[in-house]
């Protein structure tokens, strides 16, 4: 099982994208967001206290981990889901965040002391590329200026969190330290919604199914397997998996928004596919 998990992560993930355009369509970004982080943070404090976990901890703890949580939950989703409200693609805004190896791979070194090889540099290559081809950067796409800003922001903030999770926090139980940054999120979404938006949610059958979606699988299953595979991986080498997310994303949107998929397409899903197994693969991968 522990073996599936990159897998079950990924496609989790690109699920997200996916979801996400069919929930800013009937609610606004930050809105949808503060209540399904509303919703997660008290899942994960029943879960904690059915399990019998200690919830109260060290403030230091609590704030590392709420730290996580806005760089994650608040800026990364919101920076996506505020890109893809103002008409950014939710492919485009996938391979823009599928930057993150790159950054954390060029940090994980001067930051984390991890030893970044020419193997996984080769696997970062293939996968960003396997990506690029996948969705093309078609400059003629218009879209406003703030969401691209928005998306940049978004993958600032997950390449940031996930050396941060990597390096200062994880100290606390997971079902304690998703409930915190879970809650530390909600505060954040509701906070820029206060200030920025006019919010407003309608309760469709395709928001419902799609934020069901985004709490079950997405926030509690998916985000749970990538603090598990940062605590036993590097970084770096985590961050990898991200390439796969594009990809995947453009097949899902093929097979349930029939959004079209050529054989460049194919052929980019799997040069990133094989740029992961580099990145991923090799000496170390027993130890991993």
């Amino acid at each position: 099982m522990l073996r599936g998990f990159p897998l079950i992560f990924v496609l989790l993930w690109a699920s997200a994208f996916i979801t996400g355009k069919v929930i800013v369509q009937d609610a606004s970004p930050f809105a949808s967001l503060g209540f399904r982080f509303a919703i997660v943070a008290l899942g994960f404090l029943i879960f904690a206290l059915i399990i019998k976990e200690k919830v109260r901890a060290p403030l230091t703890d609590i704030l590392e981990a709420g730290a996580t949580g806005m760089l994650f939950h608040g800026l990364y989703l919101g920076g996506v889901f505020f890109a893809i409200s103002k008409g950014m693609p939710a492919g485009m805004a996938a391979l823009l965040v599928s930057l993150q190896p790159v950054l954390t791979g060029a940090l994980a070194g001067p930051v984390l002391g991890e030893q970044v090889t020419w193997r996984q540099w080769l696997g970062i290559a293939l996968g960003f590329g396997g990506a690029a081809a996948v969705l093309g950067l078609d400059i003629g796409i218009s879209f406003p200026i703030i969401a691209f800003a928005s998306a940049m922001t978004g993958l600032i903030a997950v390449t940031i969190g996930t050396l941060w999770q990597k390096k200062l926090s994880g100290k606390l139980p997971l079902s304690v330290s998703n409930f915190y940054q879970a809650l530390a999120a909600c505060i954040f979404h509701l906070g820029v919604m206060t200030l920025f938006e006019t919010p407003f949610i309608n309760f469709t059958s395709e928001f419902i199914y799609a934020m069901g979606w985004q709490i079950l699988a997405v926030s509690f299953g998916a985000f749970t397997i990538l603090m598990y595979l940062i605590k036993i991986g590097s970084a770096s080498q985590t961050a990898t998996l991200f390439f796969l997310v594009p990809p995947v994303s453009a097949v899902m949107g093929y097979l349930f928004l029939g959004e079209a998929l050529s054989v460049i397409d194919i052929l980019g899903l799997i040069a990133a596919t094989i740029g992961v197994y580099i990145a991923t693969s090799g000496p170390s991968a027993a130890a991993r």
